[in-house]
């Protein structure tokens, strides 16, 4: 690197590695993803509070967070909205129960 310039070559086994990826598609990895995403979330949080024990720090954090969250929900809008509109939800709920009851329906089948 001379006067932080990138060299592309030297980046290219991310490219490599993105390409030979596949999609996550055992019910396990996707839970266990999903727990690990709570865990990572819940240290953080904690750590930052930890680390910034303030009345500030813990309501920027507690904003982050409620935006996250609804940026999330508007994604299901999106999906409910302009994907699939006979897909009906009331939260994260809501799609757990689905998703269990298309499982038990693609059994019966």
């Amino acid at each position: 690197m001379q006067n932080g310039a990138y060299n592309a070559a030297s980046y290219s086994w991310i490219i490599l590695a993105a390409q030979s990826m596949k999609n996550l598609s055992s019910t396990k990895w996707i839970v266990f993803k999903g727990l690990l995403f709570l865990f990572l979330g819940l240290l953080s949080g904690a750590l930052l509070l930890l680390d910034h024990p303030t009345l500030r720090a813990g309501l920027l954090l507690a904003v982050a967070v409620w935006s996250f969250c609804r940026f999330y929900y508007f994604v299901f809008y999106v999906i409910k909205r302009w994907i699939d509109p006979s897909y009906r939800f009331s939260g994260l709920l809501s799609l757990g129960q689905f998703l269990v009851r298309r499982r038990r329906e693609g059994r019966n089948s």
